[in-house]
C-alpha cells in the first residue's frame, strides 16, 4: 500500500508504503521497485545511498540490504530537472489536454523514454519543449509505455500528485487499455490468457511466459475478441487487466497466434506460414503482410475517472496510416469507435 500527502512545495515528493512477507530476504532496491514501481531501480538506488529513501525512518544506504517483510519504506526527496534530457521541437499529436492530464497519440518508431541509444528523438524529448513544467517529474509524468514500434494512446501527467493517481488506478485495474491487434491465425472467438510473464532465462531482451513458481514472473492476465478474421490472420480487440512489457506480443505468441509483423516473436519467412492459410489471401495482402515492417498493434482507446475531477473520460486515437492500409489490402475494416478524438461524461 502506497500513501502520498500533498506536500506544500509542489517538487517535494513524500511517499510511504509497506512492506509485505513476500518480500522478506529481498533486497531494499528491489522491494523499493515493486512498492515504487513508477520510478526506476537505478532511480530508487541512488535514493537510497542518499539517505532519501528510509526503513522504518532510519538511513539504510545499501541497496542490497535485506529486509524482514515488516518494514516501513518511507521516501522523501527534493525533485530536481532532468538536465540529461534535451528538450526537441517535434511534432505531437495531442489527443487530450486540460491543466491535469495530457493524452499523446504515439507514433511507431518513436521511442518513449531516452536511453542506450536513443538520446535524443524521444516522446519526452517532444514533451519537455513543449511543456517545460515536465522537466520535475520523473519519466516526464509518462503514466505508461509503449513499445517503440506500438503506436496510440499515451497518458502523461502534469503533476506528481495526477500521476501517482491514476498509477493507483492502473494498480486497481480502473482504467480500461484497448489494443487493435492483427495476429497470424484464426483465433477462437474470444478468450484470456492467464499466464505470468518475466524475463526470458537466455535472451534478456525477450520476455516469456514462466511458470508461476518462479521468483522472476510476474502475474500477467490478457483478454481477446475477435472482430474479424479469415483462415490466415485475425483482427482483435485486446484488454489488459495488467501491464507488463511485450505482454500482448508474447501472450499471443504463446497461444500460437503470433503479431504480424512482430520482428522478436514472430516469424517472418514465407515457409513458415502453413500453405492452406496463405492460400486465402491474395497475393497482395500476402505481400505486404510479410513486408510490414513493425508489429501490428496498436493502442486504441483508454477509458478512466479523471484523477482530478472525477469524470468518465474516454480518449480514442485513429488507426495509423500503415495499419489501415494493412487492413484495408484484407478486406477488414477497423472498430468505429477508433476515431480520432475524446469523450467526456460528467
Amino acid at each position: 500500500m502506497i500513501e502520498s500527502k500533498p506536500p506544500a512545495n509542489p517538487n517535494l515528493l513524500s511517499r510511504q508504503a509497506l512492506a509485505a512477507p513476500q518480500h522478506a530476504g529481498q533486497r531494499f532496491d528491489q522491494a523499493a521497485a515493486e512498492l515504487f514501481s513508477d520510478f526506476s531501480r537505478s532511480q530508487l538506488q541512488q535514493w537510497i545511498r542518499q539517505g532519501d529513501l528510509r526503513l522504518d525512518g532510519r538511513i539504510v544506504a545499501k541497496p542490497n540490504h535485506k529486509l524482514a517483510g515488516t518494514e516501513t519504506l518511507s521516501l522523501q526527496v527534493l525533485l530536481q530537472p532532468h538536465s540529461e534530457d534535451r528538450p526537441e521541437a517535434i511534432e505531437l499529436d495531442i489527443l487530450y489536454e486540460d491543466e491535469h492530464l495530457l493524452m499523446v497519440n504515439k507514433t511507431a518508431g518513436m521511442v518513449v523514454h531516452p536511453g542506450a541509444g536513443n538520446a535524443s528523438g524521444t516522446l519526452v524529448n517532444a514533451l519537455l519543449h513543449k511543456f517545460p513544467d515536465l522537466h520535475t517529474l520523473p519519466r516526464a509524468g509518462i503514466v505508461h509505455r509503449l513499445d517503440k514500434l506500438t503506436s496510440g494512446v499515451l497518458m502523461i501527467a502534469r503533476s506528481d500528485a495526477v500521476r501517482l493517481r491514476l498509477i493507483e488506478q492502473m494498480q486497481a485495474r480502473q482504467i480500461s487499455r484497448s489494443y487493435l491487434a492483427l495476429v497470424w491465425g484464426q483465433a477462437a472467438a474470444r478468450g484470456t490468457i492467464d499466464a505470468p510473464l518475466g524475463r526470458h532465462p537466455v535472451d534478456r531482451k525477450r520476455m516469456a511466459v514462466l511458470a508461476a513458481e518462479n521468483s522472476q514472473a510476474k502475474p500477467a492476465v490478457t483478454h481477446y475478441r475477435v472482430l474479424q478474421n479469415n483462415v490466415a490472420v485475425s483482427l482483435l480487440q485486446v484488454e489488459l487487466d495488467t501491464g507488463r512489457t511485450h505482454q500482448i506480443r508474447v501472450h499471443m505468441q504463446h497461444i500460437g497466434l503470433p503479431l504480424v509483423g512482430d520482428p522478436v516473436y514472430a516469424p517472418r519467412k514465407p515457409q513458415q506460414r502453413s500453405k492452406p492459410a496463405t492460400a486465402a489471401l491474395t497475393a497482395e495482402a500476402y505481400a505486404q503482410l510479410l513486408a510490414f515492417a513493425r508489429q501490428a498493434l496498436h493502442a486504441r482507446r483508454l477509458v478512466l475517472q479523471h484523477p482530478v475531477t472525477g469524470a468518465s473520460l474516454a480518449v480514442a486515437a485513429p488507426v495509423p496510416e500503415d495499419l489501415q492500409q494493412l487492413l484495408n489490402s484484407l478486406g477488414f475494416e477497423s472498430s468505429s469507435d477508433t476515431e480520432h478524438g475524446a469523450r467526456h461524461n460528467a
